[in-house]
């Protein structure tokens, strides 16, 4: 009998092992089972590929997420069923990145372990195992265009987890909606979708926090319950026609079937998952910044980031003054005299400054806006003004005028879409700002997704339920804030009055307009919340009768060396000590749920042999009634002290630190 010499393919070996593991009672899910761990080992993906690609996640060999199938429908074939393997690359990956603007750290560590699977068809997986979390996305290769018709996301949770999630009705949402906390086997597929981020309580040890980044060319995803305990992915679909719809909306007359029409060739949004056994650790994530593509402008040593003052909370309004407040230019003078007194780099012009919100060109007749520019310049304060996202779309020559007439930056308003055009809109305004040195602050909108990486002129977005809400902004959601909605990037919540009211009591209207917690709340606020650009929201005629205060905030740097979680639990209270330099700032936040928190601080994070002055703000006696007391103090401390921090319901802390003299 004679013996052929059989040459066989890697392909048609793999297929040959599949078969006769089957016959030996091993699946094709075993034999094609892949492990990716984090740095620490602690915690462990598992990908399976069978029908579909599907994953789990365990952490210190704790099952958190189950089987999540993942695939990409294209026009006329999905990415991802019956996947075929023909390679697989891991990498290790230990960096450093010093971020153009530093919210949390002067210096950001990147350390994670990949895994890429490339299969046939052109696409590819990547996978990505961080100490604190995990992250996937798609990768295709093909040449011209391709249509995304959809793109499958499936949670299934493995047993009733609670998650906090802002719920909308439509796609047409600001991520204004306050959070809603259900429980996942009461999902109902007819209950309303939801925005990222989201956080997922486990009922045990761990939380996840789950959200996007790299999000360009492509619509922001939203969720839906199933009724099996679990989550699936929707996108709004690409408009095709519109039209105006008064001066800041438009209408879809038409859309798309596809939810993207893109390049073939390119790395689409990461779907990522912050993993913490401690609630600290939320606040302290930069998975978004980590995930996101680094920075695109070339010089950007222009790029200011500070406070501003703000006019349109308080209604321009001003009092114990010689002239009749409101838009008008001695108005406007009088915030550019306090900010400059008070070394506030930047003041808002919102609604009101212009002649018509569709003209950008023509300022209100009682303004001579060139006069205010000149005027701020010589006294160190620069202007920012606000318009609509339609007016600029129709002018986008704007940049370069406002450039020329010596603009900061702008403030870009009700957007309150995220389909593939708008998230288009938002870039083609960054590099367009970057090319003529304008920062961005972006209003209506939805949460950062990596362009403020990319483009770090975006100093910072809305997209949150803020002070401009006045009553609805209750500390009760706002405690939330810091472990979901600040936690994957800038926001701008638009703090700082300094008329505090707690709930039952509260009662505003402009141009008298006040929040909810307390006065030390407030102020724990500007060190609490991140925002490249930092509101202080009400007058100052306000901040000139709280004087203390006012000195205090304005004081408050909007860019960090180095961030420390040192209290937190999810939504109820967060105790944070940052760092700038040699100062220290210490800010915490509480909820309506206690009369009274209590908290023991070390200030083992200053240095040793080193004597420090505290200058703190702490709810008075009678705060959980009269909101506005608060009782200021100084002390010396140093590398060995433990504070006492006492915070009444809705109430707060704010200290700053100084190396004694």
């Amino acid at each position: 009998m004679m013996m052929k010499n059989i040459t066989m393919s890697s392909q048609q070996c793999t297929v040959a092992l599949i078969a006769i593991l089957t016959f030996f009672g091993i699946s094709s899910v075993d034999a094609q089972q892949l492990e990716l761990r984090s740095p620490n080992k602690e915690l462990k993906i598992s990908v399976n590929l069978s029908d579909k690609i599907y994953y789990s996640i365990a952490y210190a060999n704790e099952e958190l997420l189950q089987a999540n199938g993942i695939s990409m429908v294209l026009k006329n074939e999905v990415l991802g069923i019956n996947p075929k393997l023909i390679s697989k690359k891991t990498n290790t990956v230990d960096e450093e990145f010093n971020p153009v603007v530093p919210l949390k750290y002067a210096t950001v560590k990147d350390h994670y372990n990949s895994l890429t699977l490339k299969f046939k068809g052109k696409f590819s997986v990547e996978f990505r195992a961080f100490n604190d979390g995990f992250a996937y996305r798609f990768i295709t290769n093909r040449s011209g265009e391709i249509e995304v018709i959809n793109e499958n996301f499936a949670i299934d949770f493995p047993s009733n987890y609670v998650l906090h999630l802002q719920q909308t009705s439509s796609f047409k949402t600001s991520y204004e909606q306050p959070y809603t906390h259900l429980e996942s086997e009461n999902f109902n597929s007819k209950d309303k979708m939801f925005t990222l981020p989201v956080l997922i309580d486990t009922k045990k040890q761990y939380k996840i926090l789950m959200s996007e980044a790299s999000l360009f060319d492509y619509p922001a995803m939203f969720l839906k319950g199933t009724q099996n305990n679990g989550l699936t992915a929707v996108f709004p679909k690409t408009p095709l026609e519109y039209e105006d719809q008064g001066d800041r909306s438009m209408n879809i007359l038409k859309r798309a079937n596809y939810i993207a029409k893109t390049s073939g060739k390119r790395s689409f949004p990461w779907r990522y998952f912050v993993i913490s056994k401690h609630d600290t650790e939320l606040l302290e994530n930069t998975m978004t910044f980590k995930l996101s593509p680094p920075n695109k402008i070339k010089d950007p040593s222009w790029i200011k980031p500070g406070q501003v003052s703000w006019e349109w909370w308080n209604g321009a309004s001003a009092y114990n003054v010689d002239f009749v407040s409101g838009f008008n230019e001695e108005t406007y003078k009088y915030y550019i005299d306090f900010a400059s007194e008070f070394g506030i780099p930047y003041i808002i012009m919102d609604e009101g400054w212009a002649k018509s919100t569709k003209d950008p060109y023509t300022p209100n007749p009682d303004i001579d806006l060139f006069e205010l520019i000149a005027y701020g310049k010589e006294r160190n304060v620069e202007i920012v003004l606000w318009l609509t996202w339609l007016t600029v779309e129709h002018n986008f020559e704007l940049f370069k005028t406002f450039k020329d007439w010596g603009i900061a930056g702008i403030k870009i308003d009700f957007m309150d879409r995220s389909d593939q055009w708008m998230v288009n809109f938002y870039e083609r305004v960054a590099k367009e700002a970057a090319k003529n040195e304008l920062f961005v602050d972006f209003h209506g909108s939805f949460k950062p997704a990596g362009l403020e990486r990319a483009y770090p002129n975006v100093l910072s977005y809305e997209g949150v339920l803020g002070m401009e809400q006045m009553g609805r902004a209750q500390p009760d959601n706002s405690t939330y804030l810091p472990f979901i909605r600040n936690a994957v990037g800038v926001m701008d919540y638009t703090p700082g009055a300094m008329v505090s009211m707690q709930p039952e009591l509260y009662h505003s209207q402009r141009p008298n307009s006040a929040g909810v917690g307390t006065r030390a709340y407030q102020m724990a606020l500007f060190v609490i919340f991140e925002s490249g650009l930092q509101m202080l929201a009400d007058s100052p005629s306000n901040y000139y009768r709280e004087r203390e205060c006012a000195d205090f905030i304005t004081q408050v740097p909007t860019t960090w060396d180095e961030t420390r979680a040192l209290e937190a639990k999810v939504g109820q209270y967060a105790i944070v000590a940052k760092r700038k330099g040699d100062q220290w700032f210490i800010g915490g936040m509480t909820n309506n749920k206690e009369k009274e928190r209590v908290f023991e601080i070390d200030l083992d994070f200053l240095e040793g042999n080193q004597s420090y002055t505290m200058t703190s703000f702490q709810d008075g006696v009678n705060a959980q009634r009269q909101a506005m007391d608060y009782k200021k103090t100084e002390s010396k401390v140093n590398h060995s002290s433990t504070i006492t921090i006492k915070m009444v319901r809705n109430g707060g802390f704010a200290a700053v630190i100084n190396k004694s003299k």
